[in-house]
C-alpha cells in the first residue's frame, strides 16, 4: 500500500516570508513576556524569599495601584444595562468614540470628531493596525532605540524594514534628530515617537516635540505618536500630545485606558488621526485603517459601552494620587540606584513607570551581559528586571518602579547586595 511519501517529498514554500532573511517565527522571541519568562526560569523556586517583580509594565499586582471605583462601576452598569451584549461596529461604538475624541481634544488646539477615532483591543492592536497598513514592498519605518519591542516584532511579520534612531541618555533620552535625517530616504513611511517613554521614563518638552515635528515635515513622513502613558508625567515637564503639532505634520496618535486608569487587562485602545489639514484623508490613510479594522477583532462591547462614564466620572483626585505614588517611587528608585556600584542611571525618570539603568560591567566580576545579570539576579536574589537587549540596549536593564514602596525598597536592597557580592575587587 502506498504511504504518504509523495507529500513528504514535496518542497513546500512556506518557511520564510518573501524579501526578508529572518523567519517570522523569530518575531515572537522579541516579546517582553518571552524574555521575562526566560529570566523567571532562573528563579530558585525552593528559595525562602518571595519573588519581587520589577520587570513588567503591569502595576496591578500591587494593592496601591487599583483602578478608580468609578471605572469599575461603569463596567458593572454597562453589563447590567443589557445594551452591550452584541457585536459592535468594527470601528467602535459611537458614544465611546465621541467620548475619546472629546477627551483627547482637551489638550489640542482643534477639535477631533468621532470619525477620527478607531477603537482597538488595547494599544497593541493599534500598533498592529498601523504597521500593517504602512507596510509596502521596500518601505521602511524609523523606530526609537531603546523602544517598545512590539514595533520590531510587527515590522518583521509585515516585511517592513525598521531603522533605529538613537535616544540620547545624557540629554534626557531626547531623540537624535540628526540620526533621524540620516536614516530616512524616499521609502521611509513614518517615524514612531513614544512619549512619555517606555522604557526610558522621559517626558519630551514642547521645544523638542516641535523640533521632531519640523524634522518629520522636512522628511515628508507622518508621525505615529505612541501616547499610551499620556498624562503620567510627574516631573518638571508636563505631558504635551504630539497632536499639538499636527498643523506641521500629520500625526496618528495611539493610546488606551490601560495605564492612566490602571486596567491593562481591559484591552481598550484607540487610533486617533490628528489631521487638521486633511493630508491623511487625501492619502486615504483613514480608509486604510478602517479597511484593516474591518478584518480584525474589536474590543469587548461592554468595555466600549463603559468608556463614556469611565472618562466622565473619574475624579481628578484619583489621577493626582497615582501621580504622587509614581513620583515617590521614582524618587526612591533613582536615589537607591545612585548608591549601588555597578549600575548607573543617567536620567531621573519623569514619567511612565520605568527607568533605564546602565550596567557598569567593569565593576561586576563574571557578569557576561545584561541577560546574564538578570538571570543571576533572579536566581540569587529572586528579583526580576528586564534585560535591555529586549529593548535594543545591550548591557542595560529596565526597572519598573510602579509598585508599593516596601516592595521597591526590598528589591533595590537585593540588587545592591547582588552587585556587592559580584563586585570586581580590582576595580573596588
Amino acid at each position: 500500500m502506498e504511504g504518504n511519501g509523495g507529500a513528504s517529498a514535496t518542497t513546500w514554500r512556506i518557511s520564510r516570508p518573501p524579501g526578508r532573511g529572518a523567519p517570522r517565527s523569530d518575531a515572537g522571541s522579541m516579546s517582553i513576556r518571552v524574555v521575562l519568562a526566560r529570566v523567571f526560569s532562573s528563579v530558585d523556586a525552593s528559595g525562602p524569599r518571595p519573588v519581587l517583580t520589577l520587570g513588567s509594565g503591569d502595576p496591578t499586582a500591587c494593592a496601591s495601584f487599583r483602578p478608580p471605583p468609578e471605572a469599575e462601576d461603569a463596567i458593572v452598569d454597562a453589563l447590567r444595562s443589557g445594551k452591550h451584549n452584541g457585536y459592535s461596529p468594527t470601528v467602535g461604538v459611537l458614544p465611546a468614540r465621541r467620548a475619546i475624541a472629546e477627551y483627547l481634544s482637551q489638550d489640542l488646539p482643534y477639535q477631533l470628531s468621532p470619525d477620527d477615532i478607531y477603537l482597538t483591543a488595547g494599544c497593541c492592536q493599534a500598533i498592529d493596525v498601523m504597521i500593517s497598513i504602512l507596510a509596502q514592498p521596500g518601505s521602511n519605518i524609523l523606530l526609537p532605540k531603546p523602544g517598545f519591542p512590539l514595533y520590531e516584532s510587527r515590522t518583521m511579520f509585515s516585511n517592513l524594514e525598521e531603522r533605529h534612531f538613537n535616544l540620547i541618555p545624557d540629554r534626557g533620552w531626547e531623540a537624535d534628530l540628526e540620526s533621524m535625517e540620516a536614516l530616512a530616504d524616499e521609502n521611509t513611511v513614518a517615524m514612531v515617537i513614544i512619549n512619555p517613554s517606555n522604557p526610558c521614563g522621559s517626558v519630551y518638552s514642547h521645544d523638542h516635540l516641535a523640533k521632531i515635528a519640523e524634522t518629520a515635515r522636512k522628511l515628508g513622513i507622518i508621525i505615529i505618536a505612541d501616547e499610551v502613558y499620556d498624562h503620567l508625567a510627574f516631573g518638571n515637564k508636563p505631558f504635551i500630545p504630539m497632536g499639538v503639532f499636527a498643523d506641521i505634520v500629520p500625526v496618528i496618535t495611539l493610546g488606551s485606558i490601560s495605564k492612566r486608569w490602571l486596567v491593562p487587562g481591559w484591552r481598550l485602545g484607540w487610533i486617533a488621526t490628528c489631521d487638521p489639514n486633511g493630508i491623511l484623508k487625501e492619502a486615504k490613510v483613514d480608509k486604510s485603517i478602517e479597511s484593516y479594522i474591518n478584518i480584525t477583532n474589536d474590543p469587548a462591547t461592554f468595555i466600549q459601552g463603559a468608556v463614556p462614564k469611565i472618562i466622565a466620572n473619574t475624579k481628578e483626585d484619583y489621577f493626582n494620587k497615582i501621580l504622587n505614588l509614581l513620583r515617590n517611587s521614582a524618587d526612591l528608585c533613582y536615589g537607591k540606584i545612585k548608591e549601588i556600584r555597578g549600575i548607573t542611571c543617567p536620567h531621573k525618570p519623569e514619567g511612565s513607570m520605568f527607568v533605564m539603568v546602565k550596567l557598569d560591567l567593569c565593576y561586576l566580576d563574571g557578569i557576561l551581559d545584561d541577560l546574564d545579570f538578570c538571570c543571576r539576579l533572579a536566581k540569587e536574589e529572586s528579583v526580576i528586571v528586564l534585560p535591555g537587549s529586549a529593548l535594543g540596549m545591550k548591557d542595560w536593564i529596565r526597572i519598573t518602579f510602579a509598585c508599593d514602596i516596601p516592595t521597591l525598597e526590598n528589591a533595590l536592597e537585593r540588587i545592591k547586595s547582588f552587585c556587592q557580592r559580584h563586585a570586581n575587587k580590582l576595580e573596588a
